[in-house]
């Protein structure tokens, strides 16, 4: 097994062994380092011999890294030799029973004592599997920040004394927005990687799906919940036809949509009906704008008005430069390419999507359909530059060299 089968491995896993191993020190910060040191070790040993219980191996290793530690801690005594029980059994800690496990992990990391940067960079970091790069390109931020920002979290848990548990229902409500970004953020990661060679990571996003499932589980009255669950489900639908045999982008207009999956538009579309009881919240808004493209049999069929206005809405309860970005594509397929572009070209303007490819992306392509084609190459160009996926990049320099 080599680097990228541990790290396949560490995405799936990471969260039930900090969770696992959070609850068996109730120390936090401790798990969490300790779980790094068995990556670490992974890294070296597995080349060499690889495990037959490869999450296994990482909980026994992360444990022993943990008791370790502790044994070093002459003020804590008793809790080692609580730890140090037969060794035998490590491989066998309930890596399958601790689903409330992983939300105390995401309540924790969602506490009001951390500032929402530290909250959301944490959670990723710890219940997520992401890398510190991956959550800097998300957030685009620099490594560093994201780095200090993942200490300062834990250092502040640690001297807050916050407990592992799982928050009352009151609690829950205050700090369920920082979980919810969090999920988004994870799926969103999945739906499309930030960087790599894939354009999809379909276990990152499964489990932020199955994060989602399990909070709607735990607080169904609540219509972000639903909302958040019902967008990840019906963007998921599509996965199966966003990609060729060889992994290469299947844009939306050559997607074969028999081969969308009509059980998660199902779902999603049950889920979008329970996020309406009190009207839609920003997640909602988005599950609406996907629902509209998983009902509509092409591209050209689709209600583009619709998903106009629900921009619209979503642009007035949760404003980003990212949202009107998406707003100008519908503006496009629904009025025009040259009514979108000056939606551009004022975030070009006020600079507030720099270092993305989003932006020349979108530029490019409206640019081409106004016929002015040696500024939409040029654009499309400097969109390869900057984006990080190299399916993504492939892509637009096909469409770059297309434009002669």
């Amino acid at each position: 097994m080599g680097t990228a089968d541990v790290e396949a491995v560490w995405r799936i896993e990471s969260a039930r062994i900090v969770a696992a191993l959070t609850r068996f020190t109730g120390d936090f910060g401790l798990a969490e380092d300790a779980a790094q040191e068995a990556v670490a070790e992974a890294l070296v040993s597995w080349p060499l011999a690889a495990p037959a219980n490869p999450a296994g191996w990482l909980m026994a290793t992360a444990r022993r890294r943990a008791v370790d530690v502790i044994r070093r801690r002459t003020a804590l005594q008793d809790r080692y030799a609580l730890l140090a029980v037969d060794p035998a059994v490590d491989e066998e800690i309930d890596l399958d029973k601790i689903d409330d496990d992983i939300l105390a992990l995401m309540f924790v990391s969602c506490h009001p004592v951390l500032s929402p940067e530290s909250r959301v960079a944490l959670t990723l970091r710890v219940v997520g599997g992401l890398s510190s790069e991956e959550i800097a390109r998300a957030f685009l931020v620099s490594v560093p920040t994201v780095q200090a920002r993942i200490t300062r979290g834990k250092k502040t848990i640690a001297a807050a004394g916050v407990p592992f548990e799982l928050p009352t229902a009151g609690e829950r409500r205050e700090r369920l927005g920082g979980v919810l970004s969090v999920l988004y953020v994870i799926f969103t990661e999945g739906s499309t990687a930030t960087s790599g060679d894939r354009l999809l990571c379909p276990d990152v996003a499964y489990e932020a799906i199955r994060l989602a499932r399990t909070l709607a589980a735990l607080q169904p009255d609540e219509p972000e919940v639903h909302g958040l669950l019902a967008l990840c489900e019906l963007t998921a639908a599509r996965f199966p036809a966003r990609t060729g045999p060889d992994g290469s982008p299947v844009l939306l207009e050559d997607q074969d949509r028999r081969r969308w999956d009509l059980s998660a538009i199902r779902r999603g579309l049950a889920a979008l009906a329970k996020a309406s009881s009190r009207g839609l919240g920003p997640y909602g808004l988005q599950a609406a704008i996907a629902a509209a493209h998983a009902s509509a049999p092409s591209v050209e069929a689709t209600d583009w008005d619709r998903i106009v206005v629900l921009y619209e809405a979503l642009g007035r309860v949760a404003p980003s430069p990212v949202v009107e970005l998406n707003r100008a594509v519908a503006v496009a397929m629904a009025s025009g390419p040259a009514q979108a572009l000056a939606i551009v070209d004022e975030l070009v303007a006020s600079d507030r999507l720099p270092g993305s490819h989003l932006v020349p992306t979108v530029r490019g392509e409206l640019l081409a359909r106004l016929g002015r084609r040696p500024e939409a190459r040029a654009e499309l160009e400097l969109a390869a530059r900057l984006c990080a996926n190299q399916r993504e990049r492939s892509v637009l320099l096909r469409k770059a060299a297309a434009l002669g």
